[in-house]
């Protein structure tokens, strides 16, 4: 195992956590919020050293690393930047215990939003400006880990080779810094975009701030204790549509619209996922009388985007209907987590296939994705299927494991769901469930393991283990 190799990545990964750290002091000391002050401070430093530390420790190594040396920075990540994250929640005024302080940090990074707090109004404003940023920085790691790490061949479950994501992955060092350079650009601009748009729409300036985090990271935190508390009429509602599809898009559609690019041929898989939110929503908004249109475009791309958040409590008739949308997820290239919608496009255009097969066996069978050059193979189909069997298998461990807190059956499943598909609990899915304050430490320890599951798939976990078990 190429230790220092390791060291070296994750010692860059922590120097954003400084940054975010420096910013939370200007906005303490601007608007005079020095009661936590101290805690900013005390991450800024500890995550200096630690990735001086490592950066150093790594400088010199030989910088390309394994299929296994991959998979353990990415967890290493996400636990070591996690704890960092963690500091100002636990020596915060709240008294917030060790283990909820790593989950509420988690949480964040992760992009799920289940949090610990019972009520968002008595928190200290740079709290919640912490939490929203941890998922902002979340979002972009895991972009990174998807174009950088995932795009290479060992990753061909992820099946980012089947969607346009510029060259994708690590050829040279120069190579490897401009695409880091093209992701961030484009998460910032994305970012202040939402931003914008949600500031113009008359949204307040702190929770258009926040929500922006929020929303490009395809997020649960909220600066609120509810939605509708910030998205109060209608030009807000719709601006609220137009962010949630955002992050639900291929994050390179925006730089080739610049280019000029051939859009159609490149992002076959965002207009369909388009045409399926406007399906799914028409469907709805001719069955449910009790939302109206921007409510139900609302719920369904939220759903669909892997956020969770809504403006409305729904009916307990349809919450499953969203809480299957989970599953959808968004673009292969984009914040969303999910199993993906190209995977279950394969899985169901495969399925047809076969039983065509068998009704015509002598007729041609068009194996192209979404019409366009590429086409499905054996390899494909292994994967995706691959993928969803491993899924529901996490989802019946974690069901298990969660049952053993006595929040019932129903609670369980969904909450297992939607911590795979790092999708937060809200009124959207009726879930009984408020917060995780007074869960049992067995329980949150499962949902910190199984929220890291989500992003990088049980199958990651399996390979690795394979590779270790034939190489012995």
């Amino acid at each position: 195992m190429n230790f220092r190799s390791i060291f070296f990545y994750l010692g860059l990964l922590c120097f954003p956590i400084s940054f975010l750290s420096f910013i939370n002091i200007l906005y303490s000391n601007y608007f005079d919020y020095f009661l936590s002050l101290d805690t900013y401070i005390t991450t800024l430093i500890i995550s200096l050293i630690i990735g001086l530390i490592f950066y150093f420790l790594g400088k010199n190594s030989n910088k390309k690393m394994n299929f296994n040396e991959q998979i353990s920075l990415i967890i290493l990540t996400y636990f070591t930047i996690s704890l960092i994250i963690s500091i100002p929640y636990y020596f915060s005024n709240y008294q917030i215990s060790f283990v909820d302080s790593i989950f509420e940090s988690l949480s964040g990074i992760t992009s799920t939003g289940f949090s610990i707090f019972e009520n968002i109004k008595y928190i200290d404003p740079t709290l919640i400006l912490w939490r929203s940023s941890s998922q902002w920085i979340g979002g972009f790691y895991f972009l990174l880990f998807l174009v950088i790490i995932f795009s290479k061949q060992e990753f061909q479950f992820k099946l980012n080779n089947l969607t346009f994501s510029d060259d994708g992955g690590i050829k040279t060092e120069g190579h490897t810094k401009d695409l880091i350079l093209k992701i961030f650009l484009l998460y910032l601009v994305t970012s202040i975009t939402i931003f914008f748009i949600l500031n113009l729409s008359g949204v307040r300036l702190f929770n258009a701030l926040n929500l922006s985090m929020t929303l490009v990271s395809t997020g649960g935190f909220l600066p609120t204790n509810s939605l509708s508390q910030i998205i109060t009429n209608q030009t807000q509602q719709i601006s609220l549509v137009i962010c949630l599809l955002i992050p639900l898009m291929n994050i390179f559609i925006y730089i080739n619209i610049f280019n000029k690019r051939n859009l159609i041929n490149n992002h076959r898989e965002d207009y369909a996922l388009i045409f399926l939110i406007t399906l799914l929503s028409a469907i709805l908004f001719l069955t449910s009388k009790n939302l109206n249109l921007n409510e139900i475009l609302i719920n369904v791309i939220s759903s669909v985007s892997n956020s969770g958040i809504t403006i409305s409590k729904t009916q307990e008739s349809i919450s499953l209907y969203f809480l299957l949308l989970t599953l959808i997820g968004g673009s292969l290239i984009s914040t969303t987590s999910g199993i993906k919608f190209l995977r279950l496009y394969i899985l169901i255009k495969a399925s047809i296939s076969e039983v065509l097969k068998l009704v015509r066996p002598n007729n041609v069978i068009n194996q192209s994705i979404m019409g366009s050059e590429m086409k499905i193979n054996n390899e494909n189909i292994r994967a995706a299927f691959l993928i969803f069997i491993c899924f529901f298998i996490s989802t019946f461990i974690l069901s298990g494991l969660l049952i053993i807190d006595d929040i019932g059956f129903e609670t369980s499943f969904k909450l297992s769901i939607l911590t795979l598909t790092n999708t937060v609990n809200s009124n959207l899915f009726d879930l009984s469930l408020d917060n995780f304050n007074r869960l049992l430490t067995s329980t949150k320890i499962s949902l910190i393991l199984f929220m890291i599951i989500g992003k990088i798939e049980l199958i990651s976990l399996l390979i690795v283990i394979r590779k270790i078990i034939f190489k012995n």
